[in-house]
């Protein structure tokens, strides 16, 4: 074969290789939707509603935490204080700085600034403060269980966890299984099991880690999705319930249920009309009455299901 012919085939194969490339680009294609779009049209309804709402006008309210019996407990700029669950004020009492995360545990309410906790009693009387652990810390969140207190730490990356006279005995995040905390929402869960659950925001996950800072597992991915965490730094909060975890984001300000694994249960809350920027904290004894407390206008939401009584 001379190189004329060698010419005439190479032309060839390449005016086909052309022909093919605008073919695939102008033919039509099926089911053009963006993802957005597709997961936006086949989100679930919200299966909850607020029905009783309690306005905070002593202050800018910031966390929310609950016992077993029903009692709610809120914390905010400059105060603490103490509801029956009937929302009516049991106490309320100053505090020397804001109240940025709380937690209860039998007799013992633990009330965080940004760089000690505050224990205080069941009558709202101060019994010791605990802290500072690090310098320029900025506490997020608070947990207690039957032998250990444990708290996230946004600024220095960190979860600390506590034996019951306020004595560091482990640290995670600080090694090989690293907590990416890109702004001050960082959370933080302990169980009487022997295990406590952390936000990992930068990851759009929680993990599942030991009392001795060791890893254990992670559930949670990044997108629109129901089960999944959009946009940065979320979940902002959750809480460990009965059936599984009660999570709130921010960007797309929506309160939902996952299952022990992570799997979507349902929506509390994804049709309303919160702050997109600002997420609420919140709190749940037994899974069926979810509290949450919004910073962006000092209410406290009381959710139930919609077929239950509010």
């Amino acid at each position: 074969m001379n190189k004329k012919s060698y010419a005439i085939i190479s032309l060839v194969i390449i005016l086909t290789f052309i022909a093919y490339i605008v073919y695939d680009s102008v033919k039509p294609e099926k089911n053009r939707e963006t993802p957005e779009k597709t997961a936006a049209a086949e989100d679930p309804p919200d299966l909850w509603q607020a029905g009783k709402q309690l306005d905070i006008d002593y202050g800018q309210l910031m966390s929310v935490a609950v016992s077993p019996d029903g009692d709610i407990f809120l914390g905010g700029k400059s105060f603490l204080s103490r509801y029956n669950n009937s929302l009516n004020l049991v106490w309320k009492t100053s505090t020397p700085d804001g109240i940025t995360a709380v937690a209860v545990y039998g007799d013992t309410v633990y009330a965080a600034s940004a760089s000690i906790i505050h224990l205080v009693g069941s009558d709202g009387k101060m019994i010791t403060e605990w802290g500072p652990y690090e310098s320029r810390s900025y506490i997020t969140s608070v947990s207690a269980s039957a032998k250990n207190v444990g708290f996230a730490d946004s600024e220095n990356k960190r979860v600390f966890i506590l034996d019951k006279t306020g004595e560091v005995i482990s640290m995670a995040g600080h090694s090989v299984d690293k907590f990416i905390i890109p702004s001050p929402y960082f959370d933080v869960a302990l169980t009487d099991e022997g295990l406590f659950y952390a936000a990992n925001t930068g990851y759009r996950r929680i993990e599942t880690w030991t009392p001795g800072g060791i890893k254990k597992g992670q559930f949670g991915e990044a997108g629109t999705a129901p089960e999944a965490f959009c946009g940065c730094c979320n979940p902002a909060h959750f809480a460990v319930i009965p059936q599984g975890f009660v999570t709130a984001e921010k960007g797309i300000n929506r309160i939902k249920i996952l299952d022990h694994q992570g799997a979507f249960v349902e929506f509390v809350s994804s049709r309303n009309t919160f702050t997109p920027s600002v997420p609420l904290d919140i709190a749940s004894a037994d899974g069926k009455t979810i509290y949450a407390a919004n910073p962006d206008d000092s209410k406290l939401y009381v959710f139930r299901r919609k077929n239950e009584n509010i």
